[in-house]
């Protein structure tokens, strides 16, 4: 099933490659909800290039011309699952009075639904913290949904200051690193909570800096 065509579809690794045909895109589809459904059941140990193949219905060398490891792969599937939730989130906005409060509960809203699957979250989490150069398209891809999940809650890009934007950026690490204590066994929930509630602060403390452009999304 190798395809000369997959050599386009390795995800932001070919700036100029063209876009990825609807068949690509239903390949990589079957490949990151394989590689979920695996992550599930058995964590990162569980997801083995060869059982993403096989359960993706996709030849092992096409799998690797997508993805070169499992770390590309999970990072991607973050970025996925990350999509598919803000896309939920979307449908359901928060009504926090501040934007601060907005924030606070679209974070908790994304941290309980991976909460839901803790061994999927465990793969994906590990995955980011063993990503080196080589993933950073990948880990540039979540960060940048991250982003924009964080920037709706505030309001949208047009409330997207350089100040609120360098909030924004400390909310995120501030997130990944209580997903990861929480995993780890080292918070709990009400300190995940108090966490990111604490951290979320920082957006109501920006105000708009008058001829101050915002930096690149």
């Amino acid at each position: 099933m190798d395809d000369p065509e997959a050599e386009a579809a390795v995800p932001g690794r070919l700036p100029t490659a063209p876009p990825l045909t609807e068949r690509q895109r239903e390949r990589r589809r079957r490949i990151l909800h394989a590689t979920a459904q695996l992550a599930c059941r058995g964590g990162f140990e569980a997801v083995q290039m060869r059982e993403v193949a096989e359960s993706s219905q996709v030849a092992l060398g096409t799998l690797y011309r997508y993805f070169p490891s499992k770390v590309h792969l999970l990072v991607a599937t973050m970025h996925d699952q990350l999509e598919r939730l803000h896309g939920t989130l979307r449908k359901s906005p928060p009504d926090g009075e501040t934007a601060g409060e907005r924030v606070a509960q679209t974070l908790m809203r994304a941290f309980g639904a991976l909460q839901r699957e803790p061994r999927l979250a465990e793969a994906m989490a590990r995955a980011l913290t063993f990503a080196d150069r080589s993933v950073s398209p990948e880990v540039d891809q979540v960060s940048r949904q991250t982003t924009a999940i964080i920037l709706d809650a505030i309001g949208g890009l047009e409330d997207a200051t350089a100040a609120r934007l360098s909030a924004v950026r400390v909310i995120e690490h501030t997130w990944l690193s209580t997903l990861i204590t929480w995993l780890a066994g080292r918070a709990s929930l009400a300190q995940v909570r108090a966490d990111i509630e604490t951290v979320c602060r920082l957006i109501d403390l920006t105000e708009a800096e008058p001829g101050r452009a915002a930096a690149p999304v």
